[in-house]
């Protein structure tokens, strides 16, 4: 039991970890607050990705900031947190965005169809929202950026 302690402990005190779970959850709560406040409550918004602000932004922005202030920007651990933030922050405003516009396209296709009498495509609706625009993804590396610093200032 003494050693579940020790890893718990560790755990919620590691600030490779804390630095970007906050910064993500801080982010999610915002692009909940801002998304019930631009369309009403919905459920799906609790899981649903896209949204002002990006959530993986804050997150991936606060593990590269916390493992370089603490491991140092020559370190084997930066290099590899700042070369997974580059593919996720890409995967997140470039193919993550494109598939969201096809995802309109394909359901106005699907509405046009309906609209002529015509059999629609296999799926009835498709996903609009799940990138992200530069004003999102910036908004979320800014909280993650803010909240990786306050983390490394915390006392544990």
């Amino acid at each position: 039991m003494n050693s579940l302690l020790y890893f718990f402990v560790n755990f919620i005190t590691n600030k490779v970890i804390v630095a970007p779970a906050i910064s993500w959850l801080v982010a999610h709560i915002i692009k909940i607050i801002v998304g019930c406040y631009r369309s009403g409550f919905s459920k799906e918004r609790f899981y649903l990705g896209g949204g002002m602000p990006s959530s993986h932004g804050a997150g991936i922005t606060a593990l590269v900031i916390i493992t370089g202030v603490l491991y140092g920007s020559a370190s084997f651990e930066f290099a590899v947190s700042l070369l997974f933030g580059i593919v996720v922050l890409y995967d997140e405003i470039g193919v993550r965005f494109e598939s969201q516009r096809q995802g309109k396209a394909l359901n106005n296709l699907n509405y046009e169809r309906k609209e002529e009498g015509k059999q629609p495509l296999d799926v009835i609706k498709f996903k609009e929202k799940i990138g992200h625009t530069m004003p999102e993804l910036l908004a979320g590396m800014a909280i993650g950026l803010i909240f990786g610093i306050i983390v490394y200032y915390l006392p544990f």
